[in-house]
């Protein structure tokens, strides 16, 4: 996905995120950023990585079938989780993106909320880092401005552990874009280049079926999008698809799929977080050839 000039396709103009020699979107299309949990308790695929090798064939496969990033994760979020320590963290990132820093333009993200691990991750070779709280850690963003790396802000309402509880919003849709806007300014004063910067709604995180349907609906991203950054949207298997389709979340593919069907439709995404990388490669294709006729 990276370094195309072909010119954008019908109604898709170019965007940009750029960030430690890359710059991703210059062709209008969305890239495929690919989950690669290194935790025993993701709620979709916890424990399927246990091992240096397990981490590394998977990625590599994530890479093959399309994924412009790789986005590696050490603590789980899930609703209910329990947090990890940075240490242990560390421990399962930073080999893992040892070993991915080898490989010739893959693009690294490493999904974690502790400037600690962050920094050691960068240190290691990672060239992003997906905050799913938004610069909680008030050295975050020194970490990442120190790097040059690319950062993805998401929003999340309370903390993984008990934030869909009882989630409240007078106006999701508002107050979603506010938080973005002021995480991102605080961001840029601490030395992060604003065009380092995604957004990510947090479909999901601190949110209930109806507001997730609001930010997933007509016009539930343009507040976000008017702030000018690309947006991240990550919905692969989360559990709004299992309360509309009434699905287990190995049975969610299709909801995943139709989902983001709309989202790039809409022009309103532009980083797909996804675990199944082959038929959201197929997607962006199919996608792309009726979108340009």
């Amino acid at each position: 996905m990276t370094g195309q000039t072909n010119p954008p396709p019908h109604g898709w103009p170019a965007w940009n995120w750029s960030f430690k020699g890359f710059k991703l979107g210059a062709d209008g299309l969305p890239v495929i950023m690919s989950i690669l949990n290194v935790t025993p308790d993701s709620f979709s695929d916890g424990g399927k990585c246990t091992t240096l090798a397990d981490a590394v064939t998977a990625a590599l496969r994530q890479r093959d079938q399309g994924a412009a990033i790789i986005d590696i994760g050490g603590e789980s979020t899930r609703p209910g989780s329990l947090p990890v320590n940075a240490a242990e963290e560390a421990a399962r990132v930073v080999p893992v993106v040892e070993a991915l820093a080898r490989e010739k333009g893959l693009i690294i993200s490493v999904d974690t909320r502790k400037s600690e691990v962050a920094r050691l991750a960068l240190q290691a070779g990672a060239h992003i880092i997906n905050d799913v709280t938004a610069l909680e850690d008030p050295q975050m963003a020194q970490v990442v401005s120190r790097a040059g790396a690319g950062l993805a802000l998401m929003h999340i309402q309370g903390e993984p552990g008990t934030m869909q509880d009882n989630p409240q919003y007078h106006d999701v849709k508002t107050q979603v874009a506010a938080h973005l806007r002021d995480r991102m300014q605080l961001a840029i004063a601490a030395g992060v280049n604003p065009q380092a910067i995604a957004l990510d709604p947090g479909i999901g995180f601190g949110k209930s079926y109806t507001h997730n349907v609001q930010l997933l609906g007509p016009g539930g991203t343009d507040q976000i999008l008017a702030l000018g950054r690309p947006l991240l949207l990550g919905v692969s298997r989360k559990s709004y698809l299992g309360t509309l389709l009434g699905r287990q979340v190995a049975d969610r593919l299709a909801g995943t799929l139709a989902t983001l069907a709309v989202a790039i439709s809409r022009r309103s995404a532009h980083i797909l977080r996804v675990h199944d990388v082959a038929p959201t490669v197929d997607l962006v294709k199919v996608w792309r050839e009726l979108d340009s006729v």
